[in-house]
């Protein structure tokens, strides 16, 4: 099992309500993981979103607190609900609805990686997969939800954005913003998981960073945005994929020679992101 769940790094003074979040970045493969897959440690960091934490690391800098996970996404996911078993993995585990994600073999606990690569041979028992649920799983988001509850309680509201980086083939035959192609996709749900000043204001960030942005394709948001969003309720989510080309080799799975650059242009945008809850924006409508 990984040594530990997250890592929480909280400013000297919280000076805002928005949290940054990053649940994919984890890697800490234990020898008894790595025991029980049938891929290499190289294939296994494939679905990883590589050096996200490194990325946004500077937030607490600016007087935002910063999650982070520590246990990989092919172990548990944790950007998807407890109950995504997946029947072909989980022994005895039961469909309760269709779900594409499950389907296609991205549960909670995952049963492959990028290009469909298996994890296991065979099925996992139910009471291993209910180990990790309890002990990874639950205290990532016992810990956001306090980080949120936090935010609200001394911002009167509270803005999540969730971190994560995309392959580059993802967006390698899309066409954005006069033919570019996005560098930055924000997805909030089509307006469900947070305000449109809120999301503007995001993507404003970003823009004025020099990337380029798209909005909800090809990725809206999965578990985590779609739960913690309630813009109704003054709690916000957003979640932010970089395309892992402007700073990573991915075939290699190592930074780039841009990977400086880019860290610097993204303190700048974590700095105005961090100013949004100094303001009170309007109510969202029910």
């Amino acid at each position: 099992m990984p040594k530990a769940v997250f890592n929480v790094f909280s400013p000297k003074k919280l000076r805002s309500g928005v949290v940054f979040a990053s649940p994919h970045s984890g890697a800490d493969y234990s020898q008894s993981f790595l025991s029980r897959t049938i891929l290499n440690r190289h294939q296994i960091r494939s679905s990883e979103d590589a050096f996200v934490d490194q990325l946004f690391a500077s937030a607490p800098t600016f007087g935002v607190p910063f999650l982070t996970a520590l246990a990989p996404r092919a172990f548990v996911d944790l950007n998807r609900a407890a109950d995504e078993l997946d029947p072909a993995l989980v022994d005895g585990a039961k469909q309760k609805r269709q779900n594409p994600r499950v389907a296609s073999g991205l549960g909670v606990i995952p049963r492959v990686v990028a290009h469909g690569q298996a994890i296991y041979h065979g099925k996992l028992s139910q009471s291993e997969v209910q180990n990790r649920i309890d002990r990874y799983w639950h205290p990532y988001h016992k810990a956001l939800q306090e980080l949120l509850r936090q935010a609200q309680t001394q911002f009167g509201q509270a803005i999540l954005v969730d971190c994560h980086s995309m392959p580059h083939e993802a967006v390698e035959a899309m066409g954005h913003c006069g033919g570019q192609k996005p560098e930055v996709v924000l997805g909030d749900r089509f307006g469900a998981a947070a305000s449109a000043e809120v999301m503007d204001r995001i993507e404003e960030a970003f823009i004025g960073a020099g990337l380029t942005v798209s909005r909800n394709a090809p990725f809206a948001g999965a578990y985590i945005t779609q739960a913690y969003g309630r813009p109704s309720r003054r709690q916000h989510a957003v979640q932010v994929e970089i395309d892992r080309a402007l700073y990573m080799n991915e075939d290699k799975i190592e930074p780039n020679g841009n990977f400086a650059a880019l860290k610097a242009l993204l303190d700048s945008v974590i700095a105005e992101i961090a100013k949004i809850n100094g303001e009170q924006l309007p109510l969202a409508a029910e």
